[in-house]
């Protein structure tokens, strides 16, 4: 069957269509997306401005009429932390249910962490062993770890990287202060948590997903996305010590012209590496395995998971 999953993340709202069927891999069909950055458009008080609901409707009814038009048998809709912590979130969801049609359900960040460590597990197999999966969207920073496809500890973290460029990093460039007062909060939010998953032993492999952590890989040295699925791409630590102060004396501008990095997400680069460099550190993680797959095909396979097989 062609399933969509919808999106609705801190930074995008991304329509991805999949041909599958339970035992097989997905294979995408189609991909739409939109960059609205919903954690930049919260008034003072939290609440995702009329402005910013409007927007986002129209976003959602643009990538249902792509999934119409793909011939898409069943649309799996989501959000995440953008609207989840919105102070308006009840009255979001009851406009985007009045004016589209959708239930939209918001997922924990336990879930978020959950699904994504199942999509690194299928992709890897069972021969990778204990994976630490790092995650780091807009919105949040989720980390699981387990031998199974559930994991024995899952946490999420507000260290996303939109959230925190918004809050902490007004300057272009980011004022050296704001960057080491950031680094000092990213490191004892992720601080509290490393004793949780440190007791249940050490992992065999460490994976991340995101496309902070694509494009940090990609920054460093990995292959371009061009060269296909299934080229291996990894990021050390080391690598990312060096260039995380060079990001940081960047401008949004000089940023964007990295080889990988978009102009949308380059305002985002260097609180994005302030959090990766800080959770491969605490985690006593020396080099990663960056993974294709994350959360929207978590979504996928265990819908798969639930359909009968022919």
């Amino acid at each position: 069957m062609r399933l969509g999953v919808l999106d609705v993340g801190s930074n995008t709202v991304h329509l991805l269509v999949v041909d599958a069927h339970p035992g097989a891999r997905p294979l995408p069909a189609h991909s739409h997306k939109t960059e609205l950055r919903l954690a930049e458009l919260l008034e003072d008080h939290g609440a995702i401005s009329d402005a910013g609901i409007d927007r986002l409707i129209a976003v959602i009814q643009d990538a249902l009429q792509a999934a119409e038009d793909k011939g898409v048998e069943e649309v799996l809709p989501f959000a995440t932390s953008a609207v989840r912590e919105a102070a308006n979130a009840d009255a979001v969801l009851a406009r985007v249910r009045k004016e589209t049609g959708i239930t939209l359900p918001v997922m924990t960040g336990d879930e978020e962490a959950r699904l994504t460590f199942l999509a690194a597990r299928r992709w890897f197999g069972w021969s990778s062993g204990k994976l630490l999966v790092l995650d780091i969207g807009g919105g949040s920073l989720e980390i699981a770890l387990g031998l199974d496809e559930e994991p024995d500890a899952a946490a999420s973290l507000p260290l996303g990287a939109g959230r925190l460029t918004a809050g902490w990093l007004p300057g272009d460039p980011p004022d050296p202060t704001d960057v080491r007062a950031l680094r000092r909060h990213v490191r004892a939010q992720i601080a509290r948590i490393v004793g949780d998953f440190s007791r249940r032993g050490a992992p065999d492999h460490v994976v991340a997903t995101s496309k902070t952590f694509r494009q940090l890989a990609r920054i460093a040295g990995a292959a371009r996305s061009t060269e296909g699925l299934y080229v291996k791409r990894t990021l050390s630590r080391r690598a990312l010590e060096q260039w995380v102060p060079k990001l940081a004396a960047m401008t949004v501008e000089q940023r964007a012209a990295l080889p990988g990095v978009s102009e949308g997400r380059a305002p985002q680069l260097v609180a994005g590496a302030l959090v990766a460099e800080a959770a491969m550190d605490l985690f006593g993680v020396e080099e990663l395995v960056v993974c294709p797959w994350a959360l929207r095909e978590g979504v996928i396979l265990r819908r798969l998971d639930h359909l009968p097989v022919a």
